[in-house]
């Protein structure tokens, strides 16, 4: 990262703060030696793992088992020029544990498909890379006051 580029990198710590107040994430994986990309519901368990739930049946589900995946959330204030972006990357497990698997169905992320719970798995994505960065003092502080069209990461 440049210095004065516009961004500020955020620390593992609130990165995970930030992350933890998104709804909506993105996970990113291999899918036929392409990558695919697949917004979904989430949550982070007590450890910092991110936590998605989805049917066994699933193509995620049989996709990212075992596998090193990248997972992005941010929020974009786009009339004040500010936001934030955290990406998790580490392995992906099925949790398999069933004690850890009832835990999950009350404390993990709610379904958006209605799944009977016998046919549900929660993926955790362990966080061995945690990277995070916030666009410190929006258009104002640059003197840009024209709408900006690009993203976060422009």
């Amino acid at each position: 990262m440049y210095r004065n580029d516009g961004f500020r990198e955020l620390d593992r710590r609130e990165s995970l703060r930030l992350l933890a107040t998104a709804a909506i994430g993105r996970i990113v994986h291999t899918r036929q030696a392409l990558p695919a990309v697949l917004p979904v519901n989430f949550c982070l368990d007590h450890d910092g793992a991110v936590v998605l739930r989805t049917s066994a049946a699933s193509e995620l589900a049989r996709a990212v088992a075992g596998t090193v995946v990248a997972f992005e959330a941010d929020e974009v204030d786009r009339t004040a020029g500010s936001g934030w972006s955290v990406v998790v990357t580490g392995t992906a497990e099925v949790v398999t544990d069933p004690a850890e698997h009832r835990r999950l169905l009350d404390a993990g992320p709610r379904s958006w498909v209605p799944v009977p719970a016998r046919q549900e798995v929660f993926v955790r994505i362990l966080p061995e890379l945690v990277t995070g960065r916030e666009v410190t003092g929006g258009r104002e502080a640059a003197g840009d006051r024209a709408p900006r069209t690009a993203g976060l990461g422009s």
